[in-house]
């Protein structure tokens, strides 16, 4: 069982969540059988952040390139997306959750769009966690929409291009409107982040997990904090040791009962 310290866990997790395809394949069975057994697993890992107390999850669900894949694909995640957002509504809003997309989600079909909206603005007062959606999401085109969004008001007057800052950019960049990621996690074996939170990732601790997304559990989530926990996070400042955690401060993860 992995510990890991209460007092000392990441502000905001973010997840790249990668190996439907390839679990679906080693099984023989098709990609959609994999994106639907990694749905399951979206809310294991949900649950298990909300049970830790994580402020905010996002998770890498739909990128601007998957538009690029066969359409039968498309629409099974599409369809997917729409099912998890209906059958998870009520523990979302029972819990606390405040749930919110970012992303380019015009580009959503229009029955997915309508459940999404619904339920962001439901769920908006909430504040025991942010579960954060990357839907048709690129970091790259986050931060060109932001510089966009400068430039226009250059050319408008109403911005100095001396104030063009780091700041005045981070704050049309939804994605970070809650704060950067702390631990920036990718399943499936590959070490890349994939054009995700670009701009958020920036001083991220990153960790690479080889289990494949519809196999990831609350100990693999555990097992990522505790090397989050094992690193010493200086954006680029000098080290500072910090105190080692009492026994009393561990936490370690065991399965809850069946409800």
């Amino acid at each position: 069982m992995t510990l890991i310290e209460a007092r000392n866990l990441p502000r905001h997790v973010a997840i790249v969540m990668d190996g439907n395809g390839r679990w679906a394949e080693l099984r023989g069975r098709p990609r959609t059988a994999g994106h639907r057994a990694g749905s399951h697993a979206v809310r294991r890992i949900v649950r298990t952040a909300r049970r830790l107390g994580i402020e905010q999850l996002t998770l890498y669900a739909f990128s601007e390139q998957n538009w690029g894949r066969p359409d039968d694909e498309v629409d099974a995640l599409m369809n997917l997306l729409q099912e998890f957002l209906v059958s998870e509504r009520d523990e979302i809003l029972q819990n606390g959750i405040q749930l919110r997309a970012v992303g380019n989600t015009q580009k959503l079909p229009p029955h997915v769009r309508e459940v999404l909206d619904e339920l962001s603005v439901r769920s908006s007062a909430n504040r025991r966690m942010v579960l954060s959606l990357a839907l048709s999401y690129g970091g790259r085109e986050e931060i060109a929409c932001a510089a966009r969004t400068l430039a226009q008001q250059v050319r408008d007057g109403t911005l100095d291009p001396a104030e063009v800052t780091e700041e005045a950019l981070a704050r049309h960049i939804p994605s970070v409107s809650f704060g950067d990621p702390d631990l920036l996690i990718r399943t499936g074996g590959e070490v890349r982040i994939s054009n995700f939170l670009l701009w958020g990732a920036a001083y991220a601790e990153l960790f690479f997990s080889r289990t494949l997304w519809p196999d990831y559990t609350a100990e693999d989530l555990y097992e990522a904090i505790a090397a989050y926990q094992g690193r010493q996070r200086r954006f680029g400042l000098v080290p500072f040791v910090r105190p080692s955690a009492r026994p009393s401060e561990l936490v370690g993860h065991t399965e809850p009962a069946p409800t």
